[in-house]
Protein backbone atom coordinates (compact mmCIF):
# COMPACT_ATOMS: atom_id res chain seq x y z
CA UNK A 1 0.00 0.00 0.00
CA UNK A 2 1.50 3.07 -0.67
CA UNK A 3 1.45 6.46 1.13
CA UNK A 4 -1.84 9.36 0.12
CA UNK A 5 -0.57 12.31 -1.70
CA UNK A 6 -0.91 14.43 1.95
CA UNK A 7 1.35 11.90 3.58
CA UNK A 8 4.14 12.07 0.86
CA UNK A 9 3.81 15.49 1.59
CA UNK A 10 4.19 15.32 5.37
CA UNK A 11 7.26 12.93 5.02
CA UNK A 12 8.49 15.54 2.58
CA UNK A 13 8.53 17.92 5.20
CA UNK A 14 9.65 15.86 7.75
CA UNK A 15 13.16 15.08 5.11
CA UNK A 16 13.77 19.03 4.56
CA UNK A 17 13.37 20.14 8.11
CA UNK A 18 15.72 17.31 8.89
CA UNK A 19 18.50 18.56 6.54
CA UNK A 20 17.64 22.02 7.63
CA UNK A 21 18.19 21.17 11.50
CA UNK A 22 21.44 19.49 10.86
CA UNK A 23 23.34 22.60 9.46
CA UNK A 24 23.95 25.36 12.54
CA UNK A 25 24.90 28.48 12.05
CA UNK A 26 28.58 29.64 11.66
CA UNK A 27 29.45 30.72 15.35
CA UNK A 28 31.37 34.17 14.56
CA UNK A 29 33.41 35.80 16.95
CA UNK A 30 33.27 39.78 18.27
CA UNK A 31 35.21 41.64 19.99
CA UNK A 32 34.21 45.29 20.51
CA UNK A 33 36.85 47.20 20.93
CA UNK A 34 36.13 50.68 22.86
CA UNK A 35 35.84 53.18 25.77
CA UNK A 36 33.19 52.98 28.65
CA UNK A 37 30.25 53.22 26.61
CA UNK A 38 31.46 49.74 25.28
CA UNK A 39 32.83 48.80 29.03
CA UNK A 40 29.12 49.47 30.46
CA UNK A 41 27.52 47.21 28.94
CA UNK A 42 28.64 44.31 31.30
CA UNK A 43 28.71 47.06 34.17
CA UNK A 44 25.32 48.30 34.58
CA UNK A 45 26.25 48.60 37.74
CA UNK A 46 28.51 52.23 37.25
CA UNK A 47 25.34 53.50 35.65
CA UNK A 48 23.54 53.56 38.48
CA UNK A 49 21.38 50.65 36.96
CA UNK A 50 20.23 53.10 34.77
CA UNK A 51 21.48 50.64 32.02
CA UNK A 52 20.14 47.25 31.45
CA UNK A 53 21.46 46.13 28.35
CA UNK A 54 24.35 47.85 26.26
CA UNK A 55 24.47 47.63 22.66
CA UNK A 56 26.83 44.46 22.33
CA UNK A 57 24.11 42.48 24.47
CA UNK A 58 21.22 43.53 22.25
CA UNK A 59 23.33 43.03 19.12
CA UNK A 60 23.90 39.24 20.41
CA UNK A 61 20.21 38.52 21.21
CA UNK A 62 19.32 39.28 18.08
CA UNK A 63 21.95 37.40 16.59
CA UNK A 64 22.85 34.64 18.68
CA UNK A 65 25.43 32.67 16.34
CA UNK A 66 27.77 36.08 17.72
CA UNK A 67 29.45 36.04 20.74
CA UNK A 68 31.25 39.16 22.22
CA UNK A 69 34.35 39.88 23.86
CA UNK A 70 34.22 43.16 25.95
CA UNK A 71 37.57 45.40 25.55
CA UNK A 72 35.72 48.31 26.46
CA UNK A 73 38.35 50.36 28.67
CA UNK A 74 36.50 53.09 31.12
CA UNK A 75 38.34 56.59 30.16
CA UNK A 76 40.55 55.39 27.80
CA UNK A 77 41.65 57.26 24.76
CA UNK A 78 42.13 55.69 21.01
CA UNK A 79 45.74 56.53 22.14
CA UNK A 80 45.85 55.12 25.34
CA UNK A 81 44.28 51.82 23.42
CA UNK A 82 46.88 52.20 20.68
CA UNK A 83 49.63 52.64 23.06
CA UNK A 84 48.54 49.47 25.16
CA UNK A 85 47.86 47.79 21.97
CA UNK A 86 50.07 44.22 23.00
CA UNK A 87 48.90 44.40 26.57
CA UNK A 88 45.28 43.99 26.23
CA UNK A 89 45.61 40.44 25.55
CA UNK A 90 43.26 40.96 22.31
CA UNK A 91 42.61 37.71 20.12
CA UNK A 92 42.01 36.17 16.88
CA UNK A 93 38.28 36.69 16.07
CA UNK A 94 35.85 36.96 13.54
CA UNK A 95 34.43 40.46 13.59
CA UNK A 96 36.52 43.76 15.04
CA UNK A 97 34.44 46.76 16.36
CA UNK A 98 36.50 50.19 17.28
CA UNK A 99 33.83 53.05 19.02
CA UNK A 100 36.85 55.13 19.89
CA UNK A 101 37.36 59.10 20.08
CA UNK A 102 35.09 61.16 22.64
CA UNK A 103 37.65 60.74 25.65
CA UNK A 104 40.63 61.92 22.80
CA UNK A 105 38.99 64.97 21.85
CA UNK A 106 37.54 65.67 25.69
CA UNK A 107 41.51 64.75 26.67
CA UNK A 108 42.63 67.54 24.25
CA UNK A 109 44.53 64.84 21.90
CA UNK A 110 45.73 65.97 18.91
CA UNK A 111 43.58 64.61 15.75
CA UNK A 112 46.25 65.04 13.43
CA UNK A 113 45.65 64.58 9.67
CA UNK A 114 45.54 61.47 7.15
CA UNK A 115 49.23 61.84 6.71
CA UNK A 116 49.42 60.36 10.32
CA UNK A 117 47.75 57.31 9.27
CA UNK A 118 49.28 56.81 6.03
CA UNK A 119 52.83 57.16 7.25
CA UNK A 120 51.97 55.55 10.62
CA UNK A 121 53.40 58.09 12.73
CA UNK A 122 52.65 56.47 16.41
CA UNK A 123 50.01 57.35 19.23
CA UNK A 124 50.76 60.87 19.52
CA UNK A 125 47.31 61.70 17.05
CA UNK A 126 43.78 60.06 16.57
CA UNK A 127 44.60 59.12 12.77
CA UNK A 128 48.10 57.95 14.06
CA UNK A 129 46.14 56.04 17.10
CA UNK A 130 43.87 54.15 14.56
CA UNK A 131 46.83 52.95 12.19
CA UNK A 132 48.51 51.27 15.19
CA UNK A 133 45.06 49.71 16.27
CA UNK A 134 43.82 48.71 12.42
CA UNK A 135 47.01 47.13 11.63
CA UNK A 136 46.97 45.39 15.43
CA UNK A 137 43.56 43.91 14.31
CA UNK A 138 44.57 42.81 10.45
CA UNK A 139 47.95 40.95 12.05
CA UNK A 140 45.75 38.89 14.30
CA UNK A 141 43.33 38.02 11.29
CA UNK A 142 43.93 39.42 7.96
CA UNK A 143 40.08 38.00 6.97
CA UNK A 144 38.64 39.48 9.99
CA UNK A 145 35.92 42.14 9.61
CA UNK A 146 36.93 45.62 11.19
CA UNK A 147 33.48 48.04 11.89
CA UNK A 148 34.21 51.79 12.68
CA UNK A 149 31.99 53.46 15.07
CA UNK A 150 32.07 57.31 15.26
CA UNK A 151 31.65 59.04 18.64
CA UNK A 152 28.31 60.45 19.77
CA UNK A 153 27.26 63.74 20.07
CA UNK A 154 27.44 64.85 23.78
CA UNK A 155 25.69 67.45 26.01
CA UNK A 156 27.23 68.03 29.40
CA UNK A 157 28.22 65.37 30.72
CA UNK A 158 27.81 64.74 34.69
CA UNK A 159 29.33 61.24 36.41
CA UNK A 160 26.24 59.89 38.57
CA UNK A 161 29.22 58.41 41.26
CA UNK A 162 30.85 61.60 40.98
CA UNK A 163 29.22 64.74 40.56
CA UNK A 164 33.02 66.75 40.55
CA UNK A 165 33.98 64.50 36.73
CA UNK A 166 31.75 66.41 34.78
CA UNK A 167 32.51 68.05 31.09
CA UNK A 168 30.69 70.65 28.78
CA UNK A 169 28.72 69.35 25.26
CA UNK A 170 30.24 68.87 22.00
CA UNK A 171 28.54 72.22 21.22
CA UNK A 172 31.93 74.04 21.68
CA UNK A 173 35.62 72.73 21.53
CA UNK A 174 37.97 71.94 23.28
CA UNK A 175 41.70 73.13 22.49
CA UNK A 176 40.43 74.45 19.28
CA UNK A 177 39.14 71.00 18.43
CA UNK A 178 35.40 69.98 17.64
CA UNK A 179 34.15 66.23 18.30
CA UNK A 180 33.03 66.51 14.56
CA UNK A 181 35.98 66.71 13.13
CA UNK A 182 37.19 63.44 15.27
CA UNK A 183 33.79 61.71 13.76
CA UNK A 184 34.70 63.06 9.91
CA UNK A 185 38.00 61.28 10.92
CA UNK A 186 37.33 58.20 11.24
CA UNK A 187 34.45 58.30 8.47
CA UNK A 188 37.46 59.28 6.26
CA UNK A 189 40.22 55.89 7.79
CA UNK A 190 37.03 54.00 6.88
CA UNK A 191 36.60 55.27 3.19
CA UNK A 192 40.53 55.29 2.80
CA UNK A 193 40.62 51.47 3.77
CA UNK A 194 37.15 50.55 2.60
CA UNK A 195 36.08 49.78 6.10
CA UNK A 196 32.34 49.96 7.00
CA UNK A 197 31.75 53.17 9.14
CA UNK A 198 28.56 53.39 11.20
CA UNK A 199 28.46 57.38 11.73
CA UNK A 200 26.92 58.14 14.90
CA UNK A 201 27.36 61.76 14.91
CA UNK A 202 25.37 62.57 12.49
CA UNK A 203 22.45 60.13 12.82
CA UNK A 204 19.47 62.32 13.69
CA UNK A 205 18.05 60.06 16.47
CA UNK A 206 21.29 60.64 18.33
CA UNK A 207 20.90 64.69 18.09
CA UNK A 208 21.81 66.99 20.57
CA UNK A 209 18.21 68.03 21.67
CA UNK A 210 17.54 64.12 21.45
CA UNK A 211 20.03 63.20 24.63
CA UNK A 212 18.11 64.20 27.53
CA UNK A 213 14.90 65.64 27.96
CA UNK A 214 16.20 68.44 29.91
CA UNK A 215 18.98 69.04 32.63
CA UNK A 216 17.88 70.40 36.56
CA UNK A 217 19.63 73.16 38.01
CA UNK A 218 19.43 76.29 40.31
CA UNK A 219 17.70 79.30 38.55
CA UNK A 220 20.43 81.91 38.94
CA UNK A 221 17.64 84.37 39.52
CA UNK A 222 15.13 82.02 41.89
CA UNK A 223 17.86 79.61 43.72
CA UNK A 224 14.61 78.00 42.78
CA UNK A 225 15.29 74.27 40.82
CA UNK A 226 14.15 74.55 37.59
CA UNK A 227 14.24 71.87 33.85
CA UNK A 228 16.21 73.35 31.30
CA UNK A 229 15.79 71.58 27.99
CA UNK A 230 19.36 72.06 25.54
CA UNK A 231 20.51 74.50 24.94
CA UNK A 232 18.91 76.40 27.74
CA UNK A 233 20.94 74.59 29.65
CA UNK A 234 24.16 76.01 28.60
CA UNK A 235 24.67 78.92 30.60
CA UNK A 236 23.30 77.75 33.43
CA UNK A 237 25.91 77.05 36.14
CA UNK A 238 26.41 73.54 38.23
CA UNK A 239 27.95 73.37 41.68
CA UNK A 240 28.78 69.39 42.04
CA UNK A 241 29.92 70.94 45.83
CA UNK A 242 25.99 71.64 46.56
CA UNK A 243 23.75 70.67 43.93
CA UNK A 244 21.33 67.83 43.12
CA UNK A 245 22.80 65.35 40.81
CA UNK A 246 20.93 67.42 37.20
CA UNK A 247 19.74 64.39 35.43
CA UNK A 248 16.99 62.72 37.29
CA UNK A 249 15.26 59.16 36.17
CA UNK A 250 12.68 61.40 34.69
CA UNK A 251 15.29 63.16 32.45
CA UNK A 252 16.76 60.47 30.76
CA UNK A 253 16.39 59.90 26.52
CA UNK A 254 19.02 58.36 24.46
CA UNK A 255 21.56 59.20 27.60
CA UNK A 256 21.12 58.89 30.90
CA UNK A 257 23.87 61.57 31.76
CA UNK A 258 24.84 63.45 28.91
CA UNK A 259 27.04 61.08 27.75
CA UNK A 260 26.49 57.77 28.07
CA UNK A 261 23.65 55.89 26.13
CA UNK A 262 20.49 54.91 28.24
CA UNK A 263 18.67 51.96 26.84
CA UNK A 264 16.67 53.80 23.85
CA UNK A 265 20.39 54.89 22.45
CA UNK A 266 22.03 51.57 22.99
CA UNK A 267 19.09 50.32 20.67
CA UNK A 268 20.02 53.15 18.11
CA UNK A 269 23.50 51.74 18.10
CA UNK A 270 22.89 47.79 18.17
CA UNK A 271 20.16 48.17 15.61
CA UNK A 272 23.09 49.35 12.80
CA UNK A 273 25.35 47.05 13.93
CA UNK A 274 22.74 44.14 13.37
CA UNK A 275 21.79 45.63 10.06
CA UNK A 276 25.71 45.40 9.38
CA UNK A 277 26.61 41.97 11.18
CA UNK A 278 23.80 40.18 9.48
CA UNK A 279 25.83 40.52 6.22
Amino acid sequence: MYPTKGLKKWLLWVVVIGILSSFSTEKITWVALGDSITYLNDHQNETGNRVTKGYMTMVTEQLPHIQYINQGHNGWTAARIAEKIESLNLVKADVYSVFLGTNDWWGGRPLGTRSDYENNTGFGTLYGSFRVIINKLRSLNPAAKIILITPMQRVDFVYIANFKNNAYGSYKDKKGQMLEQFADAIKEIGKHEQLPVVDLYHDKKLGMKKLVKFKRLKDPQTGQYKNYAYPHFIEVPFNPETDEYPYPVESIAMTYDGLHPSDAGYEVISKKLVKLMKK
